[in-house]
């Protein structure tokens, strides 16, 4: 039996107020200067701010990188890092949804190990620890607040580049659902199936554990029940609150399991045509499963049982048709068409998937013309 080993920030706040006692406790740490990496829609809602104001009344000096984009990139991680170099930053505080946090993750690696980003793709390439990341979450499904994760896209060959390494988790992940109340329904479903994903392909995956199952099941049954309320009620507390904690146990099991070819082909989208991650997974989701079904129809299976236990519109379905009635049930696009993707580029974006390190726990190793295929499908 092989050995397991588990990763995970070493500490973690969930509930209402835990931005505010983040602080504190990063007040008890001594930080003098942080680099705030967030994104220009959160410095508009004014969160950049409070968090600045915040971090002030704990006697630690702020400067604020707002210049992140979705699906961030390598020139992001290098303007991010010049501007922590000229703060002096003794920490870096990440504010906002996975992209805010794999920048922050590649800002603060390479302000302890040098080099290029570049030269971090794949697994555990770094030798010291990244200087130290407190991730404040604001979207209920990335987990880059709590894993050891981060994508970011290679402009100059349009690819993302996945970097999956013990020392970009940071050292405090915070999930105030107070900070989640205002995202919008569109972006609470991508994220939500997002989560879905991860969840799914940590109970398939190769490298699945006890421990990983437990966190991916309990994760499906709360997206189950909560994702159609937070998408069609954003005021709904308790909703949130439920789903952030599943998008939380998700990041414990896909941090600890990996994932699968649905990360590993949906990176590739992104990368290539910066569409949005979550929407990228939802659509192909189910097809890479139905691929699976040769070698995890059971554990598909206790998927597909646990979603319709806790959402009676998904009772009594196969799991793949669970998976895509609960897209349908949040307003996910119909097929990768709807988002602009050309069939003519289906087999660079296969090459460039089976090269994904996402896709070597996937329960079944596909061709080339498998990959192809499965794009064709989603399509």
């Amino acid at each position: 039996m092989s050995v397991a080993q588990f990763f995970m920030p070493s500490s973690n706040l969930l509930g209402a107020g835990a931005l505010a006692e983040a602080v504190r406790q990063m007040g008890g740490l001594g930080f003098k200067k942080a680099l705030i990496v967030t994104d220009e829609p959160l410095v508009k809602l004014g969160l950049a701010d409070q968090l600045a104001g915040l971090l002030k009344a704990q006697g630690i000096a702020s400067a604020v990188f707002d210049q992140v984009k979705p699906n961030p990139r390598v020139a992001d991680v290098n303007a991010g890092l010049a501007a922590l170099r000229a703060l002096g930053a003794d920490c870096v505080v990440s504010l906002g949804g996975g992209s805010p946090h794999d920048c922050a993750k590649g800002i603060a690696l390479l302000a302890t190990n040098g080099g290029r980003i570049e030269d971090y793709e794949g697994l555990d390439k770094s030798a010291r620890p990244q200087l130290p990341l407190i991730a404040v979450n604001t979207t209920a499904g990335t987990a880059s607040e709590m894993t050891r994760f981060t994508i970011i896209t290679d402009e100059s060959r349009h690819v993302k580049m996945a970097i999956v390494d013990k020392h970009v988790t940071p050292i405090l992940s915070v999930n105030d659902p107070q900070l989640m109340t205002g995202m919008p329904a569109g972006l609470t479903a991508a994220t939500g199936m997002d989560a879905l994903t991860h969840a799914v392909e940590a109970y398939v995956s190769t490298a699945a554990n006890p421990i990983t199952d437990a966190c991916a099941l309990q994760a499906v049954a709360l997206i189950a029940r909560h994702l159609p309320t937070a998408v069609q009620q954003p005021g709904d507390a308790t909703a949130r609150e439920q789903m952030a904690y599943a998008q939380f146990l998700a990041g414990m099991a896909f941090n600890n399991a990996s994932l699968g070819y649905v990360h590993a082909m949906a990176h590739q989208l992104g990368g290539f045509y910066d569409l949005p991650h979550g929407v990228c997974n939802a659509l192909l989701l189910p097809h890479v499963e139905r691929f699976n079904l040769r070698a995890a129809a059971a554990r598909l299976g206790d998927i597909g049982r646990t979603l319709g236990a806790h959402n009676a519109g998904l009772a009594g379905l196969e799991p793949i048709e669970a998976i895509q009635k609960l897209a349908q049930q949040v307003g996910i696009p119909p097929n990768l068409r709807a988002l602009g993707v050309k069939p003519e580029d289906f087999d660079t974006l296969a090459r460039n998937a089976m090269k994904d390190v996402c896709g070597l726990t996937n329960p079944v190793q596909p061709t080339l013309d498998e990959v192809i295929g499965i794009f064709q499908a989603a399509y």
